[in-house]
């Protein structure tokens, strides 16, 4: 079989090309037209085409994925493309297609692909082509590009793509119809070769070029350009003459070629669907059928996501013609800012008229995202829209940093810390201002208050249950968790459990940990063998029971679709932790911190400070300043000067 060349070529107007088109996609087969396989550039007569008596629609169909969350590895710009149309649409009859070598030309093509409601795949450049009509062992199908070239072939056939727009220099599979375009359209020969109309031109620098194409909104779609394209008409509207008057010059008119004359196969029309129909730009013939493209619905509670660098322009430009929002969520994790919550909350629906969000499926470009599960989980937090102390929903985001500085006790007992001193509203203000002594020394960190609440309180007695610790109730402890939340002030429950474990004392307090500004600490100091009292022994615990808590604590935060939280192991002892090395890390849903707790002299806090950080796992770090027992105790300055610097500082 021959080799078809394509490109824009001058025409003699655009009601020819249509009239071409039109004899291409509606000739009934027993009117003389292209034989199968092969290529005309010469239109038919008017009078061989018959009038029909409704518009031909074209119209793609959406999908939702039936994953909470698909990551598009995005390897190259061309693959991002394929699994973008994959994820989103479910058939195309029109498709974009342009060189995987030229930016121009994508810019173009993207602008068209938003436009008509249909993906843009990339393709090779060169003329040849492949798909249904190339020979099983023609030099096509041996070329290096054919494994990229059949994968394509096949997104076409999943498709039932017609009609391909081919943007620029780009080869087109064999059995379609092609339409041409020049790489560096102008809105009025966009309009020539679709029918729709299209917005101003917008000049866009290679930088920006992702951002464009994110915004690219139809109808009136802008017209993207690179750097040093010719300076197209400044509206649609401008460059377009009506129907009923000849254009005042010839425009370049797309060159339309078909080895084979597809049957239309219209979607079903939508009432709230946009639709365009295409109109020549000379004067209609009685004769000339109208062709309509019609956008399809859009993909329904699908939001998109860039940010880790691999933005690609047609994976973006076939997420917005798909009617898909996109938003740029720079490092990956929805949850880092408030601002990046927001545009998620924003983007959750309301399911049935209810009040409760539903939660977006989301397609993220970038293998860097991490793996669906995890992105799907924290798109759910940031979902809520709830944010916590410092803002955002991580306890420790890359930027800006948080630094969290708290008191320790319990409320209305003195002698078990700073916190108990005074009552609630005394005791949230004091926070606050050893808090603010912290921002001129933390430039550019946030300083969020804390206060750690001893939840189960070591006991020298058996206590009623024979586990040597005083479990506090819920209801003793909400008025001050309910005060930290209005002010904007980080919860911490602390647990001594003496004879018993962790995880059975962390669950007596879940209504508080369904809260998202209240995280957990473990005091391992605390915890008792069945023949061990406290202040006769120093209490010690397997990491394995603290990696219980870790996993239980986690899936509630899964489960609830809440907020990262705090997890606190307090420790001054290297054996008051077993197996240490072992100690979990890995759940997105919790920040980990060893808590160094360490009295006395400065010389003596930090050789423990050394002690518990070498072989210690990736967490982040606390520091204690004892008001009484240090030897003196540290200033703000001087508390910022450890080094590493502390995440958290505790007043006891």
């Amino acid at each position: 079989m021959g080799r078809a060349r394509r490109g824009a070529v001058l025409g003699t107007g655009a009601l020819v090309v249509l009239l071409v088109l039109a004899a291409v996609l509606l000739g009934r087969p027993d009117e003389a037209g292209p034989a199968p396989g092969a290529s005309s550039s010469a239109p038919p007569s008017p009078a061989s085409l018959a009038p029909v008596p409704s518009p031909s629609v074209w119209q793609a169909s959406t999908r939702t994925p039936d994953e909470r969350a698909t990551v598009l590895t995005a390897a190259t710009p061309a693959d991002a493309a394929l699994e973008a149309s994959r994820a989103l649409f479910a058939s195309a009859p029109v498709v974009v297609l342009a060189p995987s070598s030229d930016a121009a030309a994508q810019l173009t093509a993207a602008s068209v692909a938003v436009a008509v409601g249909g993906p843009l795949l990339l393709v090779d450049g060169a003329t040849t082509t492949t798909g249904p009509g190339a020979a099983a062992g023609s030099d096509d199908a041996a070329s290096p590009d054919a494994a990229a070239a059949g994968a394509v072939d096949a997104e076409l056939e999943r498709l039932g793509a017609q009609v391909l727009v081919v943007v620029g220099d780009a080869a087109a599979p064999r059995g379609r119809t092609v339409v041409a375009v020049p790489a560096r359209a102008t809105p009025a020969e966009l309009r020539a070769a679709t029918g729709v109309r299209f917005g101003p031109a917008q000049a866009v620098a290679p930088d920006e070029a992702f951002v464009a194409v994110r915004a690219l909104t139809a109808p009136g779609t802008a017209v993207l350009t690179a750097p040093g394209d010719p300076e197209p008409a400044p509206s649609a509207e401008a460059s377009s003459p009506p129907a009923s008057s000849p254009p005042s010059s010839p425009v370049s008119s797309p060159a339309v070629s078909s080895s084979a004359a597809p049957s239309p196969t219209p979607g079903a029309p939508s009432p709230s669907a946009t639709s365009r129909t295409l109109r020549p730009t000379a004067p209609a013939s009685p004769a000339t059928p109208p062709f309509t493209i019609r956008r399809p619905e859009p993909a329904r509670g699908v939001v998109g996501m860039t940010g880790v660098g691999a933005d690609s322009v047609p994976a973006l430009a076939t997420l917005r013609a798909a009617g898909v929002p996109v938003l740029d969520v720079p490092g990956g994790d929805p949850r880092a800012t408030s601002a990046d919550v927001a545009l998620v909350a924003a983007a959750a629906e309301t399911s049935d008229g209810g009040d409760v969000p539903r939660v977006p499926h989301v397609v993220a470009i970038g293998a860097d995202f991490g793996a669906a599960p995890r992105l799907a989980d924290r798109v759910a937090a940031a979902a809520t829209g709830v944010t916590i102390p410092g803002g955002g929903q991580l306890v420790f985001p890359a930027a800006p940093r948080k630094h969290y500085v708290a008191l320790y006790g319990t409320p209305g007992t003195p002698a078990l810390g700073m916190l108990g001193e005074q009552d609630v509203p005394a005791t949230i203000e004091r926070i606050q201002r050893i808090g603010r002594q912290y921002r001129p020394v933390l430039p550019g960190s946030s300083v969020v208050p804390m206060v750690e609440i001893i939840a189960t309180i070591a006991s020298a007695n058996p206590e009623d249950d024979g586990d040597y610790s005083r479990e506090r109730s819920v209801a003793e402890l909400r008025p001050l968790v309910d005060a930290a939340q209005t002010a904007g002030v980080a919860v911490v429950l602390d647990l001594q459990p003496g004879r018993t474990d962790f995880l059975t004392q962390a669950k007596r307090y879940e209504e508080l940990l369904e809260l998202p500004h209240v995280g957990l600490a473990v005091d391992p100091e605390w915890r008792l063998a069945p023949d061990q009292v406290h202040l006769a022994q120093i209490g010690s615990v397997d990491v394995d029971e603290i990696n219980a808590v870790q996993d239980w604590l986690a899936a509630l935060v899964r489960r609830e679709h809440l907020p990262q939280k705090m997890f606190v192991v307090h420790q001054f002892a290297l054996k008051m932790v077993r197996d240490r090395d072992r100690l979990a890390t890995t759940h997105d849903e919790l920040a980990v911190v060893i808590h160094v707790d360490g009295q006395g002299s400065q010389p003596a806090k930090q050789g423990t400070w050394a002690a518990l950080r070498a072989g210690a796992p990736p967490v982040h770090w606390g520091w204690k300043n004892f008001v009484d027992e240090d030897h003196p105790m540290l200033t703000p300055a001087q508390t910022v000067a450890v080094r590493p610097t502390p995440d958290l500082v505790t007043y006891q």
